[in-house]
């Protein structure tokens, strides 16, 4: 008996796997740090703004986002003509993917970058091919190394989940210059609000003056509004236009719309969360490196902790242990980091048991 057939590669696909969410218990308080949600919420305006909506669920939204790609570019000086909306960012990674993207076609994500970026690549039929990172940072050579004729979108996570690590605006212009003209570079900046190191800049500069090259933004991270899906790139006009052609007419809903308006204007919300995040990430850094584990340096609001091989010690063991704990962080063998866990920083007290639950788990050094 026959039956429809999906496309060549789609059952070669991995599905999304994503962070794990707490099973609540009587009598035990939960801390969820497996999806890198910020533990203050939205903006209080923000909140306001998606309950003002509420009387008008009846009209579809306004088709092109206007509205919030006017304050996007109010906020960053864009041209809102440059900007596009979408239902989070994965919306437009995957618009992208099919825009540029078809059968024989190959495009390069890091060892260890976001895995919506293979997933996207091999949807339209195309080769996903993984440039080797060094010490869990991007490496402009490797990936430089891995263009061929076929070559015609490279995904760039800066600074990268699961990582946490960042390079430098002046290695992502050697990147970009170093990349064929027809090659489309995306740079994917959902984390860029928690870095404050001079030489970084999450790619407006070089979008403007290229006409090969996209930065895409999330409302998911800072700004809390995971729930609502909204997120955002700036390009240049000509892929705007080819992203409108396919982009559904009402992808970002109304009180989606507002809500993130109120929230990229209460820059004083996204102010407090950046501080706190600086000051618990250095601290968890420092707390953790103290039981004998080492933490990658990271630039955002996570960290990846690696864990030894031994028995007793493992990842896989520290996830158990914690789990039962009530501290869910997130399991990394589907990144290729199967002895490390990255911890989202949460709250002072959520901090605070984390370390206090792996000083129990590593026991004495």
């Amino acid at each position: 008996m026959s039956r429809p057939v999906p496309n060549p590669g789609i059952l070669d696909i991995a599905p999304y796997t994503p962070g794990k969410s707490p099973i609540p218990e009587p009598g035990r308080k939960v801390f969820k740090l497996s999806a890198n949600e910020t533990p203050f919420g939205p903006s209080p305006k923000a909140i306001e703004a998606f309950k003002s909506a509420a009387g008008h669920l009846e009209d579809y939204p306004e088709g092109t986002s206007r509205v919030l790609r006017e304050a996007i570019g109010r906020t960053y000086g864009l041209d809102p003509d440059r900007i596009v909306c979408g239902a989070g960012s994965d919306e437009i990674l995957n618009l992208l993917a099919h825009t540029f993207l078809s059968q024989g076609d190959e495009a390069i994500s890091t060892a260890h970058g976001f895995l919506v970026y293979p997933i996207a690549t091999m949807a339209c039929g195309a080769k996903n091919v993984v440039a080797a990172e060094t010490e869990y940072r991007t490496d402009v050579d490797a990936i430089l190394a891995a263009v061929t004729p076929r070559t015609k979108l490279v995904w760039l996570a800066n600074p990268n989940n699961p990582t946490g690590t960042y390079i430098p605006f002046d290695e992502v212009k050697r990147l970009r210059a170093g990349l064929p003209a027809h090659v489309v570079l995306v740079l994917d900046a959902a984390y860029a609000d928690y870095v404050s190191r001079n030489d970084y800049e999450f790619g407006i500069e070089l979008v403007a003056t290229t006409e090969n090259t996209v930065v895409t933004h999330t409302f998911s991270k800072i700004h809390g509004l995971a729930a609502l899906r909204v997120g955002w790139m700036f390009g240049p006009a000509h892929i705007v236009d080819a992203i409108n052609r396919i982009r559904g007419p009402f992808n970002v809903s109304s009180p989606a719309m507002l809500a993130a308006v109120a929230a990229i204007e209460d820059t004083a919300h996204q102010q407090m969360s950046k501080t706190h995040t600086e000051k618990w990430r250095n601290w968890l850094t420092a707390e953790i490196g103290k039981l004998g584990l080492k933490v990658t340096p990271s630039v955002t609001n996570f960290i990846l902790i690696h864990f030894p091989t031994d028995k007793g010690k493992t990842a896989v063991e520290a996830d158990a242990f914690l789990t039962r704990r009530g501290l869910v962080l997130r399991a990394l063998a589907n990144y290729k980091l199967p002895n490390a866990l990255r911890m989202t920083i949460g709250t002072e007290e959520a901090n605070r048991l984390v370390v206090d639950a792996l000083s129990e788990f590593m026991g004495p050094k």
